[in-house]
């Protein structure tokens, strides 16, 4: 068995087609300085034809799978036409004098393995598409075929192995003959993770050698929830596999008529489930699986890959897009949290020994007002007609929170001295993410207007735990003791100030978590959007009073295996556990095969 991250739902089952790719060899070719123009005007016409070809895939992108997603190769024909980088690659050309296809393939090398070695999250999603427009640019300038020529003809089912998916591959992918894919890079925000979720073909992504541990043409069984793959599984394996399949499309079948339904359990008490949004592309799938409003905005991407920073206008219209998209429910902007893994490369990132640790969130935005105001500008502009909400990473002390509420009122009045339309004020919370916010929780309560749950990094810097560590990964469990009792403090601190609190964390998406939430007090969940049609199946099925019940024992359990058994205990008198178990739909080897019971 080998496991990946689920990046897009479902059971495949099929032999399975490696597609092998490599960058092409570029011959080193010097040229004269009488042919610089010339090479220059071949790098400008290759510029234009892979501009052209990006527009077909965004037009065909478009009918198969949505405007939204259409938009991810909107950011592949910036990043092709970048003036910053083509700048570059002339300078090499006429400093050098070297081909247009040997400074390109320098320039994109060295960007290239800048991004691989970022600590930069969001970069590293978008090596893909680095990836792909490097490989379209060669391809013109040698005058060779590009990915779309290794289609060909697949006259059968098939899963896809490679090493990892461009966006444009992903798109031309036939979804009656290729039924799943696995990767051995990719996460779950990349543009080819984000096009097969929406073209509606499982996926597992981010599989360590992959591609030497599958045989081409061996059968496997995978789950692209789980991120579980069986190669050649038994036929005990797959009766199993198909059965509980079976039972999963009948109860999505029953999600997709849910996304208008309220959240509300059996005994009357109303959740709201809110939605996670990484990029642009994710609004759109938000909303279709019924999120009522953004209970977390990330705003890194506005500046990750920049080489300079978002104007006040630029960011003003997106906050508004995002706003208009949601009209009538609140959406709630984090402030940037850049720092730990995230630096905008405009941005001077400083060496540390623990950046985790280190100069980041609110920290950064406090010491940079070049950056913090004109985020909160435009947020305060956006908010005249939308229902905008600030929110403030990494925060542990209250100072840090007195601190922004004035620049944000200083902004406010500079805005209207100006006569630019603006909100005088906006609710301004706090994510709770540390021992010392936790602590702190109830004087938070009292200078904030919610409380958010940061789960991940609660649950990293409470166990002492780094959550990026495979060797630790068995020791980072939300459902530690110390971090559920964590969880139980920052809720009453909430209650007792009468604000509202959510969690807005992976926790949040996990159905066996959400019911110790909300059991816990938790009136907002924000989710990443796919896990929201379960998540609300789990609400209206499991009645208030058990998930309480399940809550205050698990709050006093000594033991994470304790308070796990407490939860599915509580689920499964309520729900069919297999439904909602995290472990997914395929059989689990170390358990044997028995087929399940009888539905």
């Amino acid at each position: 068995m080998l496991r990946g991250v689920g990046v897009s739902p479902g059971v495949a089952f099929a032999p399975v087609v490696a597609v092998r790719w490599s960058f092409p060899e570029v011959p080193d070719r010097n040229v004269s300085p009488d042919q610089h123009d010339a090479e220059i005007a071949r790098l400008h016409e290759a510029v234009a034809a892979v501009l052209g070809q990006l527009a077909q895939l965004r037009d065909r992108t478009a009918v198969r799978a949505g405007p939204e997603e259409a938009r991810i190769f909107d950011a592949q024909m910036m990043m092709v036409q970048d003036p910053t980088f083509i700048a570059s690659v002339e300078t090499l050309i006429r400093k050098n004098n070297l081909s247009a296809e040997t400074a390109y393939e320098f320039k994109a090398l060295e960007l290239r393995n800048a991004w691989q070695g970022s600590r930069q999250a969001m970069l590293r999603d978008r090596l893909a598409d680095l990836n792909a427009i490097q490989l379209r640019m060669l391809a013109h300038l040698l005058g060779r075929a590009t990915d779309e020529a290794w289609l060909g003809e697949i006259d059968q089912q098939v899963v896809i192995l490679a090493r990892e998916l461009s966006p444009g591959l992903t798109v031309q992918f036939d979804r009656e003959h290729v039924v799943g894919f696995i990767c051995e890079e990719g996460t779950r925000t990349s543009h080819a993770a984000i096009l097969a979720h929406s073209l509606g073909i499982p996926a597992v992504m981010g599989v360590p050698r992959a591609l030497d541990r599958i045989a081409e043409g061996a059968i496997v069984l995978l789950d692209g929830q789980s991120g579980v793959i069986i190669v050649d599984p038994t036929h005990d394996e797959l009766e199993v596999a198909r059965l509980q399949a079976s039972r999963r499309h009948k109860l999505e079948l029953q999600l997709e008529g849910m996304a208008s339904s309220p959240a509300e359990t059996p005994d009357g008490v109303r959740i709201k489930l809110q939605g996670n949004v990484d990029l642009p592309e994710e609004v759109e799938p938000a909303l279709r699986h019924g999120a009522e409003g953004v209970g977390l905005l990330r705003t890194e991407f506005l500046v990750s890959g920049r080489a300079t920073l978002p104007t006040e206008d630029e960011q003003t219209e997106y906050y508004r897009r995002v706003g208009a998209a949601f009209a009538g429910q609140p959406v709630v902007v984090r402030s940037y949290d850049l720092g730990g893994d995230k630096f905008p490369a405009a941005f001077a990132s400083p060496q540390e020994a623990n950046p985790f640790l280190g100069w980041r969130s609110i920290r950064v935005c406090l010491d940079e007002p070049a950056l913090f105001r004109p985020q909160l500008r435009a947020i305060l502009r956006a908010a005249a007609d939308r229902d905008l909400w600030l929110m403030l990473p990494l925060v542990i002390s209250l100072d840090e929170v007195l601190e922004t509420r004035a620049i944000l009122a200083e902004e406010a009045e500079s805005l209207r001295r100006d006569g630019i339309r603006a909100a005088a004020d906006i609710p301004v919370g706090v994510m709770i993410e540390t021992p010392a916010a936790v602590t702190l929780a109830a004087e938070f309560a009292q200078v904030s207007a919610f409380l958010s749950v940061g789960s991940n990094d609660l649950t990293q810097y409470t166990l002492a735990v780094d959550r990026g560590n495979a060797r630790l990964a068995a020791r980072f469990s939300p459902l530690h003791p110390a971090v559920v009792r964590a969880l139980r403090q920052v809720r009453l601190a909430a209650a007792a100030a009468g604000i509202p609190s959510s969690v807005c964390g992976e926790m949040a998406s996990d159905p066996i978590s959400a019911v110790l939430l909300l059991g816990l007090g938790y009136d907002r969940l924000s989710i990443a959007p796919p896990s929201i049609p379960l998540v609300k199946w789990v609400v209206r099925n499991m009645p208030m009073s058990a998930a309480r019940e399940a809550a205050e024992a698990a709050a006093e359990a000594t033991t994470t295996s304790a308070v796990e058994t407490i939860l599915r205990e509580a689920v499964g008198r309520h729900l069919d556990l297999r439904l909602v178990d995290p472990a997914g739909a395929l059989p689990h080897p170390s358990t044997g095969t028995s087929l399940p019971r009888s539905p």
